[in-house]
């Protein structure tokens, strides 16, 4: 019903809260499916995620030009929003808030996507415990490795690819 990145994306939005990963879950779908169109749903939906991970760091200026860019996608693919198990209304006005509050330079606060599928609820619900996530959880803002997760990680394996395509283009 709904492919599964994207399970994945509310599984990690609402569970551990770690939009950089929520991020690069829907970025590799879109890659896949939409040949990089910049105004797909997915966009969207990774902008938003981005936007969120500005935010929670007091990147306000980072936060409110990636809202700014997935309300203007989400405005124009209204349908596609209901077609994925959301609140559309609900959604956007929720947006538009938080736009507001990040122009406003309002502290983060957790927001819950206003999912109208029971279905698509109770297995984002499932697969959190399965990951041992609680749902709905607010984000722990103490996590270092979670809010500043882009500059955290491990990116020896993505630096080793790059030295490699080097060597291949000599």
């Amino acid at each position: 019903m709904y492919p599964l990145e994207y399970i994945k994306f509310i599984v990690h939005f609402h569970g551990d809260r770690d939009y950089f990963e929520c991020h690069e879950i829907l970025e590799e779908y879109w890659k896949q499916t939409e040949d990089y169109h910049k105004n797909s749903i997915w966009v969207g939906f990774i902008l938003f995620a981005v936007s969120c991970y500005h935010h929670r760091r007091l990147n306000y200026h980072g936060a409110e030009r990636t809202l700014k860019k997935a309300l203007d996608i989400f405005f124009n693919k209204k349908e596609k929003i209901t077609g994925l198990g959301l609140q559309t209304n609900v959604f956007l006005a929720d947006l538009q808030k938080k736009y507001t509050e990040i122009e406003n330079r309002q502290p983060y606060e957790s927001y819950n996507m206003p999912i109208k599928d029971p279905v698509l609820i109770q297995r984002a619900m499932e697969e959190c415990t399965s990951l041992g996530l609680a749902w709905c959880c607010a984000s722990d803002l103490t996590n270092l490795d979670l809010i500043h997760r882009h500059s955290r990680r491990d990116r020896s394996e993505v630096i080793a690819e790059r030295d490699a395509a080097l060597q291949n283009k000599r």
